[in-house]
């Protein structure tokens, strides 16, 4: 145990050694060539001064630490206490000063205010570059904020245009508008009907017109004394009929129902037999 501390303190001393002679050499480098004889005689002297004491320091924890052995716990104790005292008087003792030599001085002065400035230019670097970053955030922020600002007071100018009509709107007013509505798709619907009206009497005529412009066999024109309807006729009538009774929308045909055109219309699915009485048809529904 002593001799392992004993090793590791002589480490110690002679790194302390090896790190005084690089700290010193330099010195004395820089010395032999600024500082006259009687001012590096003093730097030296000083620095075995130093040197000495450190040296008798770990000299005396040698020393004591050969002399303790594996006793009781409450020797460790008190060499504990002893030392976290020994601890804060050496925080609490001031540091000595540096030798008044002006030469010395001077030098010392330069390299601490080579090394500041050294640092202080790594400072202002870094300084720099933040100030890059944070100005081209402000500047994303900026268009972000401009863009926001835009969209805000779009919304704001529909908001209140939607406000005022609200407003502007009355129980009156829907029910003209709702009307005007009603009348549109009346009216749309009447000009659909003039349409089909008209392509059906086009495309499809009564046998009677049939008969004064075709060279057709008299045979398959009906009774010439029969009233048929056309078929946009047969259309309205099974329309409104599934209108206006939905539960019971079957026409009765009649004599005036010409064959020919409710077979066309049976065939092509627009309207459909009633299952138990083949008399009567209806409108297919679309849906």
């Amino acid at each position: 145990m002593a001799l392992v501390h004993t090793n590791f303190y002589a480490d110690t001393g002679a790194s302390a050694k090896q790190t005084e002679s690089q700290i010193i050499h330099p010195s004395e480098r820089s010395v032999h060539n600024e500082f006259s004889d009687e001012a590096k005689s003093e730097l030296l002297d000083e620095c075995e001064k130093q040197f000495s004491q450190l040296q008798k320091l770990q000299n005396e924890i040698l020393l004591a630490d050969t002399e303790s052995s594996d006793g009781e716990s409450s020797e460790i104790v008190n060499r504990l206490s002893a030392l976290s005292a020994e601890l804060e008087q050496w925080q609490e003792t001031e540091p000595k000063l540096m030798p008044t030599n002006p030469e010395i001085l001077l030098a010392v002065g330069k390299e601490e205010l080579q090394t500041l400035n050294t640092q202080l230019k790594m400072v202002l670097s870094s300084a720099q570059v933040k100030r890059d970053a944070l100005k081209d955030t402000l500047k994303r922020e900026q268009t972000w904020l401009q863009e926001k600002k835009e969209v805000l007071n779009a919304v704001s100018e529909k908001v209140s245009e939607l406000r005022l009509e609200s407003e502007g709107l009355s129980e009156h007013s829907v029910l003209v508008d709702m009307k005007r509505k009603i009348q549109t798709v009346k009216d749309y619907q009447s000009r659909l009907m003039d349409t089909l009206s008209d392509m059906l009497t086009d495309h499809f005529p009564l046998p009677e017109e049939q008969a004064n412009t075709s060279k057709r066999k008299r045979t398959a024109l009906p009774d010439p004394g029969r009233h048929l309807i056309s078929l946009s006729e047969i259309l309205e009538l099974l329309t409104n009929k599934t209108l206006e009774s939905p539960h019971e929308p079957y026409v009765t045909m009649d004599e005036s129902f010409w064959p020919p055109y409710t077979e066309m219309l049976l065939r092509n699915g627009i309207a459909t037999r009633h299952p138990e009485d083949s008399t009567k048809i209806r409108l297919e529904n679309f849906y």
